[in-house]
């Protein structure tokens, strides 16, 4: 993954570059920016939506992700949801 622009808009993603491996699907806030990984885990950074630390424990097996402008979701394989 290769990302360049504002790094206060998430365009800075060498905090989180070593984890961006065999990435599935990346989904935008106007911010910041989630990445699915093949093994089903998620990688965040940005600003608004970027920080996933308090529910990083609970995004296992993500199937896919949607988000606003400010806020992401996450399906899970068991059909549960989890936002930040």
């Amino acid at each position: 993954v290769v990302t360049w622009g504002r790094q206060d808009c998430g365009g800075d993603s060498s905090t989180v570059r070593h984890r961006l491996r065999n990435v599935r699907q990346i989904e935008a806030t106007s911010t910041s920016f989630a990445a699915i990984l093949e093994d089903g885990s998620v990688v965040t950074w940005g600003w608004t939506g970027g920080d996933s630390f308090k529910v990083q424990h609970e995004l296992r097996s993500v199937q896919q992700i949607s988000s606003t402008k400010s806020a992401f979701a996450a399906i899970l394989a068991d059909q549960s949801v989890v936002t930040w």
